[in-house]
């Protein structure tokens, strides 16, 4: 598979894999900026994605950001639609006990490129029952 990338932003580094074996492409923000201990901010890629078909792109936090810095991505996975034709922007959010400064070229997200199931939707009336039945939200401990 190809994917291919128009760059918006002179700024723009196209996504890359940091080893052979990942599963997420690093993406780089093109902008300088701080969110605020609490804060989010939407971070520029400076960069357009091409998806082919029946393919989706999930955006997903970095572990060190998140680890050292308590910085990650909001709403994760975030979703590109394959008929996405706009800027890909990364939506950071700070839980750390400091602001956080973005710099251009710094690594802020991962990019995992997976396929798409569109199933065919159909009311039931009635469902099968099952061991779990409707239980959730710690309904098996914690």
């Amino acid at each position: 598979m190809t994917l291919a990338f128009k760059r918006v932003h002179p700024d723009a580094v196209l996504p890359a894999y940091a080893h052979p074996s990942d599963a997420g492409m690093d993406l780089r923000s093109v902008a300088d900026l701080e969110i605020p201990r609490g804060g989010r901010a939407l971070v520029p890629t400076g960069l357009v994605a091409l998806l082919p078909p029946g393919y989706e792109a999930q955006v997903r936090p970095r572990s060190g950001l998140a680890l050292k810095h308590g910085v990650t991505v909001l709403n994760t996975p975030g979703t590109i639609d394959s008929g996405y034709r706009g800027e890909i922007g990364i939506i950071l959010a700070n839980f750390g006990e400091a602001a956080f400064a973005v710099k251009k070229g710094d690594r802020i997200a991962q990019l995992v490129i997976a396929p798409v199931t569109q199933p065919q939707v159909v009311e039931a009336d009635i469902l099968d029952a099952t061991d779990r039945g409707a239980g959730g939200f710690g309904s098996t401990g914690v």
